[in-house]
């Protein structure tokens, strides 16, 4: 297999830092023309930098994933830019630790706005743009392990990865007929500063005294002995966004140093 996604043009949101940035770098290698997308606009369009400095093609852009007419205007700049839309990876997202008990109203909307909404607002404004092309796309999305396996104390966290999941099965079996197909990557426990801000909660809502407690109390029943650093999720990226995959929908990689078994 060739895994070389180059002459694609290919959106990533929440590609600023983290997971995104990762997975935006593996594919930004093998040439493909990179959209990087967050909406901390300064942090993307140093990526983005980093990316041309190194003989690629990328653009940078704002985007508040969970507002559709911002949403509109990223994949229209894109689109403007580099002539179509090939892959779009919908990987923007927030996260929180917090008692199951102890969850609120405006916790549980912030999270499945982001992470549900936000989803669901790209998934859509992505495949319109693609059936429109009328050549096929790819859509892949950041689920988690936590989609497969719900923790206690990231309930809404998890909650919204289910729906990603079913996201990711409901748009397989939609767009298929179009060409196009719809596939998530599940992250283990990743060494980022979403993590780091988890490691907060935890300590703020007293589940966890120490720093990186969680981690330490985590990393003895993974597999391969480690957490994961977003570095680990590039391969599969690149997997996912090449020919490689084309005959793949619906599906889940877990990415996870062996941590859920399913």
């Amino acid at each position: 297999m060739n895994p070389n996604p180059s002459t694609k043009s290919i959106i990533v949101t929440g590609s600023a830092r983290g997971i995104g940035r990762a997975m935006a770098m593996a594919v930004a290698a093998d040439g493909a023309q990179l959209t990087i997308a967050d909406i901390n606009h300064d942090a993307a369009t140093a990526v983005a930098a980093e990316i041309e400095g190194a003989g690629g093609r990328a653009i940078s852009v704002r985007v508040d994933v969970a507002d559709r007419s911002s949403v509109r205007q990223m994949v229209a700049r894109s689109v403007a830019e580099f002539g179509k839309l090939d892959v779009i990876f919908n990987n923007a997202g927030v996260a929180q630790g917090k008692p199951f008990l102890s969850i609120t109203e405006e916790d549980w909307h912030k999270i499945m706005t982001v992470n549900g909404l936000g989803v669901l607002i790209c998934m859509q404004e992505a495949v319109t743009q693609m059936i429109k092309q009328g050549h096929g796309g790819k859509v892949i999305n950041t689920a988690s392990i936590a989609s497969k396996q719900c923790y206690e104390p990231m309930v809404a966290y998890g909650a919204s990865k289910f729906a990603v999941a079913a996201l990711t099965q409901g748009g397989a079996r939609a767009f298929g007929k179009h060409g196009i197909t719809v596939n998530a990557i599940g992250p283990g426990v990743v060494e980022t500063d979403l993590w780091q801000s988890v490691e907060k909660d935890f300590r703020t809502e007293g589940l966890t005294h120490k720093h990186n407690e969680a981690m330490d109390n985590i990393v003895p029943q993974i597999a391969l002995g480690r957490a994961s650093v977003p570095e680990d999720l590039g391969g599969v990226a690149r997997f996912l966004a090449s020919s490689g995959s084309d005959y793949m929908t619906g599906q889940c990689l877990m990415v996870d140093g062996g941590f859920v078994f399913l």
